[in-house]
């Protein structure tokens, strides 16, 4: 059989990938592509701009096409099918013959018929090529616009505000997004988008592209308005690729798109048709998901399985500059009898809505801007029809009272729930490979594909394994790696009860191998907690990864950041000129960092030594940026300064931080000290949050910002100083004794059994009787404090680690900045390969 694949996008590859699974016998695959390279990941296209690479964005696995059923040509553009031959014409002239035939040549950007806008710089946002052509304008230019202020509209607008461009969004509609969120969520969307420094003009309607005055470009609007800029990309839509297909004779839609069936069938039942250039019961998918469903069902049917396309689920969930956004189902109540509970908090930029049924049983759609945390939960209600708890609302509203959220465990999923929707892994095919004896998530991944393609769904594909296989009566399997089979709770027991004080006589007492990237750490880090030896000693230091390695952050150019220690954020005028000194001596990036301290980006790894010297002798410590452990205590003025504070929260701030400095533990850990309930210091958002009352001090746990923000909970109220130092001590350490690998205190609490009534029986009530113990292993810690960059520079054999290449004391040349607003930046991909150019022309 010989099977001719038109198009290999992301869809088209995919089928092929299926194809292979159930490859007719005797088949042979040829596969025409119009661009230079194999399929790559369009979704994450933007990331070329920061830097990653086309082949690493390519889908395609080494060796795949070495296996000579699939044969793929690339730059071979498809210009003609002849049904009746059934043959189709390609650009070069060659013609390939057919028994079926799959058409997946995906969509084309849409480009509104405004006159001027096919003037230079003027440009789309679809391939590798077209991002290219940006790149080297934007290094030309000051300013970018996109038309379009969609989902593709705002991923351009965040490659433009990375090429450092003054950006502008502009939108026919009056919001963004508008197929996805409403008008409340759009709104608070704009404030969020606006504050990252891109300006919005929605209600815009470009008439005329002519010359700018002051830029290369003026877009002039309906409205009599206009706006200049240097380069302009058009994001306004798709539009389906159905020319060769309208070429054919096919069926297409009234408004263009491929007519296909259940099997993805054309109206030839010889061709298929697959992707955004495919019209199914009168819709175009112009999400990825849909297309590798279609993929997978083309594959099968042509092998002569029983396969059907019937639609697909449209939520979605991204990360647009940096902002979570999502949409689920019926989003914007069109459902007739629906009502919505909403909720905003404007100061936090949080939007979400639930649309639920006119009996109030059902979830039919929602609405999540600033905070998707509730994303995977109102998906998998919407899609299965599972009833709704008696108060919907508090689905979506924040928690104060330390009592969980109502969720949706494993259990309450249907088999056929759809778990993973890039690859149709439903909850019952997890479960049946569980029964097959699968029971690590990697075997789980290779065996059912679940959670192989963005990843979003690993953390319920392990819920659910895990769940089903405490119901078999298996033993979950809790082992920090293949070198000990144990949970880093228990090898924190283990060193602590047996003394161990090293990596070997551990792997020997209770691992075994030689150790790798996982559990090295993991050992290194309860070692600090435990004993806090200096942590690049002899035996440590080999354990370390490369941010502990050199004691500070690695950066994406191969530098290192230097964060000097100021407790509570307080610093004296000496201590900011000796700063300031360092900086301007060694050519340093600075910023203020959100810990209210300074930051010093661009030091080369040979100069850390004699930076953190000349540091140290201004009497600065290290400021543990790098590692797993206290980095700051942030403070508001408090009583001291402020004619609102009822507490001293600069001093306290101080004695906490002085306190907790050297303490490692599973992951960072951030405090924050109000000195009233007005809250500057942002306390509640910290894993350690202390606000002053007029009797005393409320201690709040648990809390954190980052990728999933949580709301820190009240642990004690109106402590003497005394309690307050306590509590924390016992928190701290049971923390560190009970939490797993590189896990969050807030993640930590939401798995803890009990929950908050639970921890404050331990760390206030003493239900376990472990309070003293807790508090002298604090002390221990305290007392046995180092700085550790004080140790690295006054020790000459550590120095010698600090150096780029093993045989050479020079730097590396590879590093190159560019100076911006006053400092200096790292060069971006093509600014490195012009300087690279001017070198290799400079005469030997």
């Amino acid at each position: 059989m010989k099977i001719v694949v038109i198009g290999h996008g992301m869809v088209g590859h995919k089928f092929l990938e299926s194809l292979q699974e159930a490859m007719p016998q005797g088949a042979h695959v040829s596969v025409l592509c119009e661009e230079p390279r194999p399929a790559y990941d369009r979704v994450h296209l933007s990331e070329f701009f920061s830097g990653k690479s086309a082949d690493e964005l390519s889908l395609v696995e080494p060796g795949f096409f070495d296996r000579g059923n699939v044969v793929l040509q690339l730059n071979a553009r498809a210009t003609a099918i002849d049904r009746a031959a059934k043959t189709v014409t390609v650009g070069s002239g060659e013609t390939l013959s057919y028994d079926k035939l799959v058409i997946a040549t995906g969509s084309y950007p849409f480009v509104p018929p405004v006159p001027g806008k096919d003037r230079p710089d003027c440009f789309v946002y679809r391939t590798i090529e077209d991002l290219e052509a940006m790149l080297e304008c934007g290094a030309r230019s000051k300013s970018g616009v996109v038309i379009g202020g969609g989902l593709l509209g705002l991923e351009c607008a965040k490659a433009l505000r990375d090429m450092k461009l003054q950006t502008h969004v502009v939108e026919f509609s009056p919001r963004l997004m508008a197929l996805q969120v409403d008008a409340a969520g759009g709104a608070m969307l704009r404030r969020k988008i606006e504050d990252l420094g891109v300006q919005v003009h929605t209600q815009k309607n470009t008439v005329q592209i002519v010359d700018g005055e002051q830029a290369r470009h003026r877009l002039v609007f309906a409205d009599g308005t206009h706006l200049e800029t240097d380069m302009l990309v058009f994001s306004a839509g798709i539009r389906p690729r159905d020319e060769l297909a309208r070429q054919a004779g096919l069926t297409l839609g009234p408004r263009g798109g491929i007519e296909i069936d259940d099997h993805c069938l054309t109206s030839d039942p010889d061709i298929y048709a697959v992707g955004e250039c495919a019209l199914w019961n009168g819709q175009i998918f112009g999400l990825v998901a849909p297309g590798y469903d279609m993929a997978r069902v083309a594959a099968r049917h042509l092998a002569g399985e029983s396969a059907q396309f019937k639609g697909a689920d449209m939520s979605t969930k991204l990360k647009l500059m940096g902002v979570d956004v999502a949409s689920v189902g019926d989003a914007m109540g069109a459902t007739a009898g629906s009502r919505s509970f909403q909720f905003s908090d404007e100061r936090k930029q949080v939007y979400k809505k639930i649309v639920v049924s006119e009996c109030g049983k059902k979830l039919l759609g929602a609405v999540l801007v600033g905070d998707a945390n509730e994303y995977g939960t109102l998906q998998q209600m919407m899609l299965n029809g599972i009833d709704l708890p008696e108060s919907p609302e508090f689905l979506i509203l924040p928690q104060s009272d330390g009592k969980a959220k109502p969720g949706l465990g494993p259990d309450a999923l249907p088999a056929s729930a759809q778990i993973c929707s890039c690859n149709n892994v439903s909850k019952g095919q997890i479960c049946e490979a569980v029964g097959n004896g699968v029971t690590a998530i990697g075997e789980l991944k290779s065996c059912t594909k679940a959670g192989t393609s963005c990843g979003g769904c690993v953390p319920l594909v392990t819920q659910i394994m895990k769940v089903e296989m405490k119901k078999r009566g298996l033993a979950v399997n809790n082992h920090l790696c293949e070198h000990f089979a144990y949970s880093r709770q228990e090898l924190f027991h283990m060193i602590k009860v047996e003394g161990i004080r090293s990596f070997d006589d551990l792997l020997s007492r209770h691992g075994k191998g030689l150790g790798c990237h996982i559990c090295k750490p993991v050992a290194a880090s309860i070692f600090a907690s435990c004993w806090n030896d200096f942590i690049l000693n002899q035996d440590h230091a080999r354990l370390q990864d490369s941010n502990d390695y050199f004691l500070g952050n690695i950066q994406k150019d191969g530098t290192y950041s230097v964060v000097p220690r100021m407790p509570g954020g307080e610093v004296t005028p000496d201590g900011l000129m000796a700063v300031a000194q360092v900086a301007k001596k060694y050519g340093l990036y600075t910023k203020i960092t959100g810990g209210q301290r300074v930051d010093l980006f661009g030091a080369r790894v040979e100069q850390l030594p004699s930076i953190w010297e000349e540091l140290i002798a201004a009497g600065f410590e290290s400021g543990h940026a790098y590692g797993k452990s206290l980095r700051t205590v942030k403070s508001c003025v408090g009583s001291t300064w402020c004619r609102y504070g009822v507490g001293d929260s600069v001093g306290l701030a101080v004695e906490l931080e002085n306190r907790y400095k050297g303490l490692r533990a599973p992951h960072k850990i951030k405090f924050g000290v109000s000195g009233c309930t007005r809250e500057c210091a942002e306390a509640q958002g910290k894993d350690v949050g202390v606000i002053a009352t007029d009797k005393g001090w409320n201690l709040y746990v648990c809390g954190n910002g980052g990728m999933k923000p949580r709301h820190a909970e009240l642990l004690a109220s109106d402590l003497s100083k005394e309690q307050l130092i306590a509590y924390i001590d016992r928190f701290l350490m049971f923390y560190v004794r009970t939490a797993d690998r590189l896990q969050r205190t807030s993640v930590w609490r939401e798995n803890l059994e009990g929950g908050l009534d639970y921890l404050k029986e331990v760390i206030v009530e003493d239900k376990l009787g472990l309070a003293a113990e807790l508090e002298a292993e604090m002390q221990h810690v305290v007392d046995t404090y180092a700085c550790e960059w004080k140790t690295a520079v006054t020790n000459p054999e550590v120095r010698k680690r600090f150096r780029q290449f093993v045989n050479s004391d020079q730097p590396d040349h590879h590093v190159i900045f560019v100076e911006e607003r006053g400092q200096i930046r790292p060069a971006a991909p093509e600014e490195r390969a012009a300087a690279a150019r001017d070198l290799a022309d400079q005469p030997a």
